[in-house]
């Protein structure tokens, strides 16, 4: 389907002459010349998001993905500061001076282990072994469109105040932000923004799981599984011991938790008695304190298992993100944004790419259509987790998801990876870049709005609260994906 990615020649003309009437409107309509500013410059962040969609580089490693984003940064004049919080493929890059000051988050890692070509049928890409399941090529070149777009408006218009791009590595498990809520580099942000690709269109002000990820790593004796098996200390039966404890713990947990768990190493060899094995769990519950009271229980868990299988285990947490924190005052403002931007609109070639890769879905889907309008504003529940989730604890912050998927789309799926290879997850990106720069400007031009968002953020904060992540005061795990 990269047929779908052709140049627009009718729209990106309409889009010059937008621009060209915005312009003369600009201190009238702000907002109507960053949305135009976006579209006529479209081609060029679809191409840096098609050019990560095919890097496909997984947490930490996102080297040349870094290099894509940066590239455009420093084209419309942003100053960079890379590799901050101890991440090499983490950066800031800034425009302007003073107050207020305003950041939006770009992720750009993929998935490892899914894979898939830009196809409406299963088709996976042998050549690659990751795939953008979870947008974050989008999410990216996305944000980095947004604060050029909201950059140029300043200079234009002669507006104080700085605009900040953070580059945020590793959000599949890495946790990489936390590292940067950790280290302080919003202490003097006013408000963060985001958003996230998704099958529909959402600005309600929502709150998310939190969660830890360790691995657990089980040490015994290899020996000849047939010959001497009484020498051996299975590491593998550590594991599969852990594991069976914890899933009797389930019964046994509030009802909102989560516990997932992969084996990672196993063993090689049937015949022989494996002296390693490793196995890798998730945790995760709205409410931080109760994650971590579930991780206390799996390494009680697991230094029962060693003990009764007469082996050896040690722990590493990978990751460990807090819940979201919402924030009304400035989610209202990203979603009359929203609102105005509107949908996604489906030509004749995406229609077709849409209804061929719906024969893959179940029955009980969101219509196609779906995608064109926004959901009702109110306070959500996500059951995933996210990294942006410590940010909200340290700054004011809200997020948006945009359909950059066909209407009934799993994340993490191969379908997702599919429709973000094509214009559907291109039109998406641009919905949620107009409503990033759209946003800003209103607040750049409303302090007020400000003002209230930092006073529901203080009062949402429980009494006496400290920031404490969950990861500790462990460096971050560069390495975690290798």
């Amino acid at each position: 389907m990269r047929s779908m990615r052709k140049p627009m020649l009718a729209g990106w003309l309409a889009a010059v002459i937008v621009t060209l009437i915005a312009g003369k409107v600009g201190a009238q309509d702000p907002k109507a010349a960053a949305a135009a500013y976006i579209d006529a410059n479209l081609d060029r962040f679809e191409t840096a998001a098609m050019q990560i969609w095919e890097l496909a580089e997984v947490g930490y490693q996102e080297v040349e993905s870094v290099a894509i984003l940066k590239n455009e940064l420093e084209r419309s004049g942003f100053r960079i500061e890379a590799g901050i919080a101890g991440m090499p493929t983490a950066f800031v890059a800034e425009w302007g001076q003073g107050s207020p000051v305003l950041a939006i988050l770009a992720e750009y890692d993929a998935l490892p282990g899914i894979t898939q070509t830009a196809s409406p049928e299963r088709t996976p890409d042998d050549s690659k072994i990751a795939g953008h399941a979870c947008g974050h090529h989008l999410f990216g070149a996305g944000s980095v469109a947004a604060a050029i777009a909201i950059k140029e408006w300043l200079a234009n218009s002669g507006t104080a105040g700085t605009i900040r791009l953070y580059g945020t590595p590793a959000e599949e498990g890495g946790s990489g932000k936390v590292y940067l809520a950790r280290s302080d580099v919003f202490a003097d942000v006013d408000a963060v923004l985001h958003w996230h690709a998704d099958d529909e269109n959402d600005a309600s002000p929502a709150t998310s799981l939190a969660n830890v990820s360790v691995k657990f790593r089980f040490h015994g004796v290899s020996a000849h599984a047939a010959a001497f098996p009484e020498r051996g200390r299975s590491a593998l039966d550590g594991v599969e011991a852990m594991n069976f404890m914890v899933n009797l713990m389930r019964e046994h947990v509030p009802e909102e938790s989560r516990i997932h768990y992969v084996i990672t190493r196993g063993g090689n060899a049937p015949n022989v008695v494996p002296d390693f094995a490793e196995v890798y769990y998730y945790a995760r519950h709205p409410d931080a304190a109760v994650v971590q009271d579930l991780f206390a229980r799996m390494v009680a868990a697991s230094e029962g298992a060693a003990q009764g299988t007469g082996t050896r285990v040690e722990h590493e947490i990978i990751g460990g993100v807090y819940s979201m924190l919402p924030n009304e005052a400035l989610a209202r403002v990203m979603d009359a944004n929203l609102r105005t931007v509107g949908g996604v609109k489906y030509d004749a070639d995406e229609t077709a790419f849409a209804e061929e890769i719906r024969k893959s879905f179940p029955a009980d889907i969101p219509a196609l259509g779906s995608q064109e309008s926004v959901m009702p504003f109110e306070q959500r529940q996500n059951g995933g987790s996210t990294d942006v989730g410590d940010v909200s604890w340290r700054v004011p912050t809200a997020g948006l998801r945009a359909a950059t998927w066909v209407p009934g789309t799993a994340s993490h799926s191969w379908q997702a990876v599919a429709a973000g290879g094509t214009s559907i997850g291109v039109k998406g990106m641009a919905v949620a870049a107009k409503t990033l720069a759209m946003t800003a400007i209103d607040l750049y031009r409303q302090p007020e709005v400000l003002s209230e968002a930092r006073a529901e953020f203080e009062r949402r904060l429980p009494a006496n609260f400290t920031y404490k992540p969950l990861v500790g005061d462990r460096q971050p795990p560069l390495d975690y994906r290798k």
